[in-house]
């Protein structure tokens, strides 16, 4: 991989960029609740040469949602699904929204 390529990744949200101790830092948490939620099956950490979590922007910002939901209570496994669902929820909202724009694309003027 070149330089130039290499930088390029930095862009990439699925990139796995960020060690478990420097996304905990980043989400205000510990160690720990990260290795939860990833035992809850919320965000499963890709894993350097050498065995160690890494972390996406991807799944910092489900982390973060998660800890949200924690920090005004829900238990962590509650939180992982209702996180899970508001991800699934929105991916059919995107999936639906192709649809109707590309059934309108296919309709000849006038019909509908």
């Amino acid at each position: 991989m070149t330089a130039g390529e290499s930088f390029g990744r930095l862009d990439d949200d699925d990139y796995p960029a960020y060690t478990m101790g420097r996304a905990a830092e980043m989400l205000g948490t510990t160690p720990n609740f990260l290795r939860a939620i990833g035992e809850a099956r919320l965000i499963t950490p890709l894993r350097s040469e050498g065995g160690h979590r890494r972390y996406s922007r991807y799944q910092l910002r489900v982390a973060a949602r998660a800890r949200e939901l924690v920090d005004q209570g829900t238990p962590i496994e509650a939180a992982c699904r209702i996180v899970i669902l508001e991800d699934q929820l929105e991916e059919a909202q995107r999936l639906n929204e192709e649809y109707r724009r590309a059934a309108g694309a296919s309709q000849p003027p006038g019909a509908a």
